[in-house]
């Protein structure tokens, strides 16, 4: 498959031509929104020095762009760990317009409609998830530490357990993330993909120098298929190398933006 623009009212999305149906979706850019320097300007990213009425604005354009509701938004509370949460209608608002009441949620899944699942991202990774049988959804944001521990591979299994997906039915679709021309790293975390996935782990870990280059797209997409999700959809872009697009925590530190993964069902 492949990934495709939709820009609407100066808003740029992008959107797998995999995740079809009774969905919207669509994976931000930097630009269109109303956020200063260094947020410039759609910076979706809350608690990161930019005013929230501006994150709010921001949203308010991305979700008309996909014909959603901002205000019904639920986001995520990325901490690196592996919790997954059953959002719900009690949850719309949540990170935005409501406080959080959880501490730690990298992964949401849902079957209610009309309420946009969020995760963030500014090089770690981001997967979208549809079960057209069953009607459900989820959205996983996955870091070097949350590929290690398969959280989405644990996320397919959540959503087996509570709404019976099937993982041959399930769309799936990774968004821009760094990729290993840009993410080099020391012997930590070659070794902790060695401990969750032995030797499958090798062909997506490449030793340059003093330092180890690591496909962490290639390995969530491992994840998938070893929990039985047969379409992934992989975007090729690479949040390092093209900082005119993508919020990269590595080449601008954290003085930035971040841009998000949403999905809902309508």
């Amino acid at each position: 498959m492949a990934f495709h623009d939709h820009t609407e009212n100066g808003i740029t999305v992008l959107q797998s031509d995999l995740l079809c149906g009774s969905i919207r979706h669509g994976f931000s850019t930097r630009t269109g929104g109303v956020s200063p320097a260094p947020w410039n300007s759609l910076n979706l990213g809350v608690g990161r020095g930019d005013d929230l009425a501006n994150v709010q604005e921001n949203f308010r354009r991305l979700c008309g762009v996909l014909g959603l509701s901002h205000q019904r938004a639920v986001l995520s509370k990325q901490v690196h760990e592996d919790n997954i949460r059953l959002v719900t209608e009690s949850d719309c608002g949540k990170g935005l317009f409501r406080q959080r009441d959880y501490a730690s949620v990298d992964a949401m899944i849902c079957r209610e409609k009309h309420i946009p699942l969020v995760v963030f991202s500014a090089d770690c990774g981001t997967i979208l998830l549809y079960d057209p049988v069953q009607e459900a959804i989820g959205a996983v944001h996955a870091g070097w530490r949350g590929v290690a521990s398969g959280l989405a591979a644990k996320t397919v299994r959540r959503m087996q357990e509570a709404f019976g997906t099937e993982p041959g039915d399930l769309l799936a679709a990774t968004g821009p993330s760094i990729g290993a021309c840009c993410f080099e790293t020391d012997d930590d975390v070659p070794e902790a993909m060695r401990r969750a996935l032995g030797a499958a782990a090798e062909p997506y870990m490449v030793r340059w120098g003093e330092k180890w280059h690591i496909d962490l797209k290639g390995i969530n997409a491992l994840w998938l298929r070893q929990a039985g999700v047969q379409r992934i959809d992989v975007c090729p872009d690479c949040t390092g190398c093209h900082p005119e697009r993508w919020w990269s925590h590595r080449k601008m530190g954290d003085r930035r933006g971040a841009q998000a993964a949403l999905i809902a069902l309508i």
